[in-house]
């Protein structure tokens, strides 16, 4: 599935929401990946790892697509637990257009690695730098969204579960 010219984007995020697939990645030390972002929406902010599915592209796909997007690795939808469903809000947007919003809703999914952190190979096009953090550091820390913290509300539930 090939991503829409910008024009043609700029009109849906304009006026739709958006359906997402977000990605709670656990090392084998149990630290939770976030991007410092450096684009719009939640720019300069700490962030999991996450995109869009694009149109007609079947769920498991975008899953595989948006690992290997945002993490650089081959990852299947079935190594996934599902944590749940999201709605994101933004007062911003990807083209910085002061005239509409984004409106994401997130299918939240944890994954735990079998590898360290180190071994990753993580791509620099959306986030600036990465951290590996626990989920108390995260829910501690101001630069964390707070869409990001309200995966964490719950952890100790989810992350007992390999």
């Amino acid at each position: 599935m090939k991503k829409l010219p910008e024009k043609e984007y700029k009109a849906v995020v304009k006026n739709t929401p958006l359906i997402s697939i977000d990605l709670i990645i656990k090392d084998v030390e149990g630290k939770i990946l976030v991007g410092y972002r450096s684009n719009s929406p939640a720019k300069n902010t700490w962030f999991v790892p996450g995109g869009v599915i694009r149109k007609n592209e079947l769920f498991a796909n975008a899953f595989q697509r948006i690992a290997k997007d945002e993490i650089a690795e081959n990852l299947e939808l079935s190594q996934a637990q599902y944590i749940g469903l999201y709605e994101h809000i933004y007062e911003s947007n990807f083209a910085n257009d002061p005239s509409f919003n984004t409106h994401y809703i997130v299918n939240a999914f944890s994954v735990q690695l079998s590898i360290k952190a180190s071994e990753l190979k993580l791509p620099k096009d959306q986030h600036t730098r990465y951290w590996w953090a626990s989920p108390d550091e995260l829910l501690a820390n101001e630069e964390v969204h707070p869409n990001t913290k309200n995966y964490f509300n719950g952890f100790v539930s989810f992350s007992q579960n390999k």
